[in-house]
Order: C-alpha cells, then sequence, then structure tokens
C-alpha cells in the first residue's frame, strides 16, 4: 500500500492520537503521541493495525474552566514543546536555559558551513554550555552525527556529566582507567570510536601514539577541545618535559583541524596571556589562514571576529540593554555573577615551639645546600629542589612536614643536574596547567637517601608532637575564620597544597565547629568522580542536619587540595574560599576562587581569606612580590593576568635563596636589594606587565563583533515568544501547585525562590516528581525548593520550562485538561467564560497549535522534521463578523480578572456560540498559519545569512487544519448601577470570583 498520510498529520491508532513522523515509509508509520516527547515515538503497521484518520477534536461546552485556565493550559502546552519551530531546533529539547550572551557563539556557528571557532569568554561565564548549545544544535539539526570532547582526565566526568543533564547527549568516557574496558566489548576490527559515536576523551591518552592513529583514522565530525591553551607548543616554553607534553597535543590538534570539512571547537579562557606565538598557533588550528592574518587591519579583525569571541563578565552581566544600542531594556537580562568578591590577607605567627623547628630546618636547609654544592652541579640540583620540598612542608603543617621529612626526594633519582629540574620543578612551580593537576598534591620528599638520616628524623619526631591549635598557631588561626564564616552564614572551602595537610585539617577540626557542621576533605587520593561524590555526600549529609524544615541553614566545611581548583562547579554548595597554604603562583589562587565565584552563586558576596605565616621568611615576601603585583595588575587592567610559570619559579627561587642564606630572622626588606636579585626582579615584572599590556590590546582588539546585539536580541525575543519568559514558568507552576492541592511557601523575599509541600498532589504527579527529583519525594511531608536560579542543587527544581520537575507538571496539566475524565483537580481547562472589565465588547481568546513540516538542507543531506508552534488568537464580536486583534491584546487577555459571576446557563450559551463559529474561523486560521511558516522561513534564512549554501532546500510548510485547543469568551461587566439584583446569580459553574 502506498502511504497516505503526509509528515505533520493526525492519525488514530491503539485508542489515541498521533504525528505522523518524516521518518515513516509506506508499510511502516513513524508516529509521536500527539502533545507527547520523543521518548514515546512507536511504530505502527498499517497493513495490521487499525489506522485512520483523525481530527483533533473540539473543545466541550461541559467542560469549562475559571479565567486562569487559559494562561495554564497555554503554558502547560509550550513546556511540553520538545521540537519547536524556530531556527535553534535543539533548545526546546534541553535542560538549561541559555543566558541571551550564551547565544551568540550558537549564531556564529550557525553562519558558517564548517563550525570552526575558538570560545574566550572568561572563567565562570559559562563555555561548557556555549559548546554543548551549538554540539546539541549541530547533531539536531544532522550537520554532525559523532561527536568527540578532548578535555583533562580531571575535568572528563564533569563534562559527561554536563552534556547528559542538560544536553540530552550520553557520552561514553574514554581515559587509561576506562579503555581496557571498552576494548573488552568490541567486535572484531572494530574501533571504539565507531562503537560509541560520543565520547569523552583524555587529551593525553589519546595523543599517545598508540591511541591516536585510531582516532585519527576514525575521528568524530565534531571534535571540543577544553582547555585548548595547553594543546599549543610556544616557542618560550620554560621546561622542556611541559613543551614535549604540549607538542605532542599540538601535534594532535592540527591532524585534527586538517579536516576541512571538520567541525572544531577550541574552548580556553587564556588564548592570549602575552604569548602571540601560543595566540597565532590557536588560530592556526581554528584556520589555517588566520595564523598569518593581518590583525592590525579593521579587515583582518574582522575575519577573525567570525570565528573568535572573548569576553568578560562586565561585558555580559548586564546584557541586551540601552547601552549595547538597543532601542529600550525590555530584554534585558541580568547575570548572577557575584557582584562583589570581599577579599581580606590574614597573617598568624607561628608558636615558639614551631619557630624553633623551623629554625633548625632552616639551618639544615643551609648547610645541605652548601655541602651539596661543592659535590657538582647535579648534587646542588637535588639538594635544592628536596629544600624547597622541605620549607614548602614545614610551612603547611605538621603532618606534610612529618610526611616529607620521612620520604625520599623524587629529585634524588635524578641522574643529571637537569633531569633533577624536571623531576624537581613541579614542587615549587604551582603551574596555571590544570593538566598538571593530577598527583600534584601528594607531600613530596626531602631526603636525599633511602634513609632519610638521624637530623631528619629528629625534625620529623619533633613536627609530629606540633599537631593540633594548641602548638599550631595557624590550625588555630583557621578555626578562627572558619567559626566567623559560618556564623555569617556562609559555607567555606578551606584549599590547601599537600594531601597530609588536608587530612590532618580535616581531622582536626572535628568537633571544633559545632554540632551542626558538617566537615569532608577531598584529594587527589580520590578519583574524580569520587571526588564528586563526596562534595554531593557532604552537601546531603549538611542539608539533613540542619533540618527538613530548613529554618536552620546547613554548615559545611570543605577541605581540599587543588585536585578541586580546576574543572569542578562548587557554586552550588559553597561561597567562601580559605587559602591555607599559600600557592607560589597567583593564578592558582584564582582558580580556586573560580569554583564558587561564577555564574549560578546564590551569594551576592563571595568572601575570600588568604592565610600567611609574617614570620615564617617565606609567605610574607611571595605575597608582598608576586600577589600584590598579580592584583594591582588585575585593579588596573580589569583583566587577570597569568603570571608566567618563569617568573613565579624566578621570585621563589629569590626568596629561598635569601633565606638560606639570612635566615629567618634576616631583614625581609633586603631581598631584592641582594646583589643580582633586583636585576633579575625588575626583568620580570616588566615582562609580566608588557604580557599584561598585550593580553588588554588583545581582548579590546579581538573582541565579539560578528553578531551584534540587535541580531540576539530579535532571536530571545522570538524564542520567548514561542517557549515562554522564566516569570511565566514561575506563575505557571505556582498556580498549578495550588490548585492541585500542595502547600507552597512563598517567602516574596525578592529571590523568586519559594518551596513546596507536594504530598498532597495527586499519585500520578508525586510520582513524576519522585522519578525526576529522587523517591523520597513520595512521602507526605517532603518538599519540593524551587529555584529562580537555573543553577540549582541536588533535589531542587529550577524554575525554566526544561526542569524535568517542571515538565513533570507541565505534562500533568496538559494531560488532565485534554482529558476531562480524569478524576481529582484539573487546574487547566479548554472552555472558559469570564465577565471583566478588561473588554467593552464580547471578544473571543483561541489557544491554537500549529503543526509545521520542515525540511531542513545539511551537508549530510535534507532532514524532515515537524514542528509545533502555539498562538494566542483574539476577537472582537461574533465568529462570521469577527474582527481580529493583534498579538499583544491577545496575550493581554490572560491577565483579564473576572469582574462579576457569570450565570452558569449564560457561560454555557456563550461558549456554545463560540464553538459552533468555529468553522467560521477556519480561513483566518488557515492563512494566520501560512504567515507563520513564512515567518519561520524568513528566521531560517536570517540565522544562517552567512552561507547562502546552507539554506538552499529550506522549506517550511503548515500542515493543515491547525489544532484548536482552548476558546475562551469574555465578556464586558455590566456597570453596578445598571444590574438588577434580581440578575445576579449566587453560583457559576465557569469557577469566576466575584
Amino acid at each position: 500500500m502506498s502511504l497516505t498520510y503526509t509528515a505533520g498529520s493526525l492519525v488514530a491508532a491503539r485508542g489515541r492520537e498521533w504525528v505522523v513522523l518524516p521518518e515513516s515509509v509506506p508499510d511502516m508509520l513513524v508516529l509521536r503521541p500527539l502533545g507527547g516527547s520523543e521518548d514515546d515515538v512507536a511504530a505502527v503497521f498499517p497493513g495490521f493495525e487499525d489506522v485512520r484518520p483523525a481530527k483533533f477534536a473540539a473543545p466541550s461546552p461541559d467542560d469549562l474552566g475559571d479565567q486562569r485556565a487559559a494562561g495554564l493550559l497555554r503554558t502547560a502546552l509550550r513546556i511540553g514543546f520538545r521540537s519547536g519551530a524556530g531556527p535553534f531546533r535543539s533548545l526546546a529539547s534541553i535542560a538549561v536555559e541559555p543566558r541571551a550572551y550564551q547565544l551568540v557563539p550558537l549564531l556564529m556557528a550557525l553562519r558558517q558551513r564548517t563550525v570552526r571557532l575558538l570560545i574566550s569568554d572568561d572563567v565562570g561565564i559559562g563555555k561548557t554550555v556555549e559548546a554543548g548549545l551549538i554540539a546539541k544544535e549541530l547533531l539536531a539539526q544532522g550537520e554532525a552525527v559523532r561527536l568527540a570532547v578532548l578535555c583533562s582526565p580531571a575535568l572528563a566526568e564533569q563534562w559527561q556529566t554536563e552534556l547528559r543533564a542538560k544536553f540530552g547527549i550520553d557520552a561514553e568516557l574514554v581515559l587509561a582507567s576506562t579503555v581496557s574496558r571498552l576494548e573488552r566489548g568490541l567486535e572484531l576490527g572494530q574501533s571504539l570510536f565507531d562503537r560509541h559515536p560520543f565520547t569523552i576523551i583524555s587529551t593525553d591518552f589519546i595523543k599517545s601514539t598508540r591511541h591516536r592513529e585510531d582516532f585519527l583514522r576514525h575521528c568524530p565530525d565534531l571534535v571540543v577541545v577544553d582547555e585548548a591553551h595547553t594543546c599549543v607548543a610556544t616557542d618560550d616554553a620554560a621546561q622542556a618535559g611541559s613543551s614535549s607534553s604540549n607538542q605532542l597535543r599540538y601535534e594532535l590538534l592540527q591532524k585534527i583541524s586538517a579536516d576541512a570539512d571538520r567541525h572544531l571547537l577550541l574552548l580556553t579562557a587564556t588564548p592570549h596571556s602575552g604569548k602571540e606565538s601560543a595566540f597565532r598557533n590557536l588560530l592556526g588550528l581554528v584556520r589555517p589562514e588566520l595564523a598569518t592574518l593581518d590583525l592590525e587591519t579593521p579587515a583582518g579583525r574582522a575575519k577573525l571576529a567570525e570565528h573568535f569571541v572573548a569576553r568578560k563578565r562586565a561585558d555580559v552581566r548586564d546584557y541586551l540593554t540601552r547601552e549595547d544600542g538597543l532601542a529600550d531594556d525590555s530584554l534585558a537580562e541580568r547575570t548572577a555573577f557575584p557582584s562583589d568578591r570581599w577579599t581580606k590577607d590574614e597573617p598568624y605567627k607561628l608558636t615558639p615551639a614551631y619557630r624553633a623547628l623551623l629554625d633548625d630546618a632552616i639551618g639544615y636547609a643551609k648547610d645541605r645546600v652548601e655541602a651539596a654544592g661543592e659535590q657538582g652541579r647535579r648534587e646542588a640540583r637535588i639538594a635544592w629542589w628536596s629544600v624547597i620540598a622541605l620549607l614548602r612542608s614545614m610551612v603547611s603543617s605538621p603532618a606534610a612536614a612529618a610526611q616529607t621529612l620521612n620520604t625520599r626526594s623524587e629529585s634524588a633519582a635524578a641522574r643529571t643536574a637537569h633531569e633533577a629540574d624536571l623531576l624537581g620543578a613541579p614542587v615549587a612551580a604551582d603551574s596555571a596547567d590544570n593538566d598538571r593537576l593530577e598527583g600534584m598534591d601528594v607531600a613530596p620528599g626531602a631526603a636525599e637517601a633511602e634513609d632519610a638520616g638521624a637530623r631528619l628524623r629528629e625534625l620529623a619526631e619533633r613536627a609530629e608532637k606540633l599537631v593540633g591549635p594548641a602548638e599550631d598557631a595557624k590550625l588555630k588561626a583557621l578555626i578562627r575564620h572558619l567559626k566567623k564564616l559560618l556564623a555569617d552564614g556562609y559555607q567555606p572551602i578551606v584549599f590547601c597544597r599537600y594531601i597530609p595537610t588536608a587530612e590532618y585539617l580535616a581531622e582536626q577540626l572535628k568537633g571544633k565547629l559545632g554540632q551542626q557542621t558538617t566537615i569532608a576533605a577531598v584529594t587527589g587520593t580520590l578519583s574524580p568522580q569520587q571526588r564528586l561524590e563526596r562534595i554531593e555526600q557532604l552537601a546531603a549529609e549538611s542539608a539533613d542536619d540542619s533540618g527538613d524544615s530548613g529554618d536552620v541553614a546547613a554548615r559545611r566545611v570543605l577541605v581540599a587540595t587543588d585536585c578541586l581548583s580546576e574543572g569542578v562547579n562548587l557554586q552550588h554548595h559553597f561561597d567562601a574560599v580559605i587559602h591555607y597554604d599559600l600557592a607560589w603562583n597567583p593564578t592558582r589562587h584564582d582558580q580556586r576562587e573560580g569554583r564558587v565565584d561564577r555564574y549560578g552563586q546564590k551569594r551576592d558576596q563571595v568572601r575570600v581569606i588568604t592565610m600567611y605565616g609574617e614570620d615564617n621568611g617565606i609567605d610574607g615576601k611571595v605575597l608582598e612580590v608576586l600577589f600584590k603585583k598579580h592584583r594591582q595588575i588585575k585593579k588596573d587592567l580589569g583583566i587577570s593576568v597569568s603570571v608566567p610559570d618563569e617568573t613565579a619559579s624566578g621570585v621563589t627561587d629569590a626568596v629561598v635563596e635569601w633565606l638560606l642564606l639570612h635566615g629567618r630572622q634576616g631583614s625581609q626588606e633586603t631581598l631584592f636589594d641582594l646583589d643580582g636579585h633586583q636585576e633579575s626582579f625588575d626583568r620580570i615584572a616588566r615582562e609580566w606587565t608588557s604580557a599584561a599590556e598585550r593580553e588588554k590590546t588583545s581582548r579590546s582588539k579581538y573582541a565579539q563583533r560578528a553578531i551584534h546585539p540587535e541580531e540576539v536580541a530579535r532571536e530571545v525575543a522570538a524564542v520567548r515568544t514561542a517557549l515562554g519568559s522564566t516569570e511565566e514558568v514561575r506563575a505557571f507552576v505556582l498556580e498549578a501547585l495550588r490548585d492541585l492541592d500542595a502547600v507552597v511557601r512563598d517567602p516574596r523575599d525578592g529571590t523568586g525562590d519559594f518551596t513546596a509541600q507536594v504530598g498532597g498532589t495527586p499519585a500520578g504527579l508525586r510520582d513524576a516528581f519522585a522519578a525526576t527529583l529522587g523517591s523520597r519525594l513520595v512521602e507526605e511531608d517532603r518538599r519540593i525548593p524551587f529555584r529562580s536560579s537555573p543553577a540549582v542543587a541536588r533535589g531542587e527544581a529550577a524554575l525554566v520550562r526544561t526542569d524535568p520537575a517542571i515538565g513533570a507538571l507541565a505534562s500533568y496539566v496538559l494531560d488532565s485538561a485534554l482529558d476531562a475524565n480524569v478524576h481529582g483537580p484539573r487546574p487547566a481547562r479548554r472552555c472558559g467564560v469570564v465577565t471583566t472589565d478588561a473588554v467593552t465588547i464580547r471578544t473571543t481568546l483561541l489557544l491554537v497549535r500549529y503543526r509545521f513540516h520542515l525540511t531542513l538542507p545539511s551537508r549530510t543531506g535534507e532532514r524532515e522534521l515537524v514542528a509545533e508552534d502555539a498562538r494566542l488568537l483574539a476577537y472582537e464580536g461574533l465568529p462570521s463578523r469577527a474582527r481580529w486583534l493583534d498579538g499583544d491584546a491577545a496575550a493581554a487577555l490572560l491577565a483579564a480578572r473576572a469582574g462579576a459571576n457569570t450565570h452558569e446557563q449564560m457561560a454555557r450559551n456563550q461558549i456554545t456560540r463560540a464553538l459552533d463559529g468555529l468553522p467560521d474561523l477556519t480561513g483566518h486560521l488557515t492563512e494566520y498559519g501560512r504567515t507563520l511558516a513564512a515567518d519561520l522561513d524568513a528566521s531560517h534564512r536570517r540565522v544562517r545569512k552567512a552561507n547562502e549554501e546552507i539554506v538552499r532546500g529550506l522549506k517550511v510548510v503548515p500542515q493543515e487544519p491547525a489544532d484548536v485547543l482552548g476558546v475562551y469568551v469574555y465578556l464586558p461587566q455590566q456597570p453596578a448601577a445598571a444590574v438588577s439584583p434580581a440578575t445576579v446569580p449566587v453560583s457559576t459553574a465557569s469557577g469566576a470570583e466575584a
């Protein structure tokens, strides 16, 4: 038999109505339930099952609702859309509501036949979301069929979670720890990159010769590279080991980018950092011609702007305002970055016993360096790194000091001075390169032989006796700072350098911060996934300890090493940072603070405390020279510029050298007055300042100008019209929950947050909530926190249309409205009659669903889709002589409130007349659908306007007839004097309030 149903038409089968999808063939129909999602798609065989043409049933005059019915039904319908008709195919199906500024990279991508972008937005702006939007859209349009994300292993699981939870992309992890398992499941001769279309891959794992060639042979058509700056070898790489590693990554990316048809997204917050060669190499990966582009000319910068986007928080905090050149602020969007970062440097002084131990350790270090210097360069370098390890551990904690004193130095195994430097340098580097974080929190060794020696053992025994706040003044100061933060309602993270210090702090803090405070430690001893699980466990335990009522604020403290200083989003659970150990690179502090000071942080002010020993001979000068310079650059230029590794190394070498020469009691002011030091410091200061100036120049010169704010505003307005705004979603959730017998607590504190006790809601809805938020929600007294921010913690629901809990509520409201046989509360109804002073003549509002058959051209061929849109149409008078209102006037009727009761029989008569007149409106509804189709066609072409090949063959065809979901009649309210007491009804079937 031949296919008699066109894509988008309605059929009846298996006792319900379905929409025919384009994948159908003559002997098999692929169907989606009317109002259902892609998860409900089914195949039906007309030759074996009863399939008949269907027509969407008109509303019944027996199903009258109150004046809110239209708004609730409209919002429930739009929230349920998973295949919107607009130019962005994916926005209706993702579980995140993107900020307007995050659409800019997406618009840039859609104007390219092969997407090549360098996305360099600041830390915390949302590069992962921006990349996810592009990836999801390319997959939805058929422009890409496979995806690989290259990142460090520490970030892999977070990428997996983000893609799955927000974009519905289920990617497999390809890491050194997972590849054996994955390969066991392969067929003979099969590549795991063919077996798994979506993968997240460790860049360092895949760069190896063994796996690189297999990956390149089966490389997906869409590749995302996170922290792309770590994959470029610079001309002035400070360390040969780092340069070699970067070179291998760079060679891998060169081969990936060599395929001109492969989509490539490079992500980095530091594209330039004053290193012109690195910036040029990155650009060359995007497009070879960009590497040699003359960026001093307007034409060169315009070409770069097509592929490069770099914005600071200040650029996007307030977006789509008059300051952006728009006519008004109707689409203005303020992004919830913390507006203030409260910072303070807090000194502490060593106790006498600890001071004596440090003095003796410095004495030992001085003797060791002098003795090694007489034995040769290799021995001198080994001694040098051992001494630095000893001094850093000594000022960290007694636990770290004891372990270092009892452990052999890695550099002791070196055969040459150069090898000693390669092994020992990571001890002091505190590099900003997060690929070097794994394993860097292990306490280093100081002993240069298998046997630590009597002098080191004696120092270790003395260190072990200094544990606890009585002798450890640094710990005592930490306890004081934590108590103050907790008393002020903050949830702090304590960052330290070494695993022994973190474990020592977690143990010592127990019982000293109050019974209601939960403490946990996260270090490199845990896998990346275990770290996330430990954090979630801490958040859950602290919430339980605070009580289900939420009246007592949760009190939690996380102690962590720098294994958490990059890639992990901690802003949902923490809002303060204490730097317990002073890093020897200020960028490391920026990265620590960036875990909480980022988009989604609920606190308007994030607090940061930097602890330093004012009398240990090391911290004070590092703080003065490195950190104050870093802060001054940030203040002067408005941007944070990474201190070059060689700069930090030069300063810390000078500090340690001075300390050994003069001892702790020496005058620190003489540090850079020593011969050779002042000149060295002046040089590195000049280099750092120069790098900062170049970075500022590059950011202003190469700022994103390819997409203008008015273009973004137009698309944002269209998306909000089709899918609804956050404010509309919030109002819908509040009204629907109350109508469904939930107990809602709305504090009206300006945040928009509220909680709902859902124990009394219908069982079907409770089950749906439990499936999305956790099984405990089926308990009678379980509350759901609804948050106005899309950044929510576990068990919370975000007030955005894409949140699963909101989707579950919308589905229940829509299904119960369309099925008049549902028992129990039904918040939305398909009919209503309202007497109101909002109209002066009988006015009818229609809620109409349009279906469209879209033909979208792509590189892989034409893609056939069925899309939906919902519109409000209103007319005055009788259907046969309807005077149609514009869209704004129709939408305004949703806010109309009943001013008087409507007699039951009058309401029935009015809605019957309106329903009987629907055939007279068919011509207008059809013409309106064709106009919508033309507008949609124009919007698709506008978004993709840069490449005519992309839109050749584009077609949007409306499916007729349109579905009339709701009919609502508004009657003018008569003046009070004109109403006879005998005509005032005592009740109403419409539910309108007097």
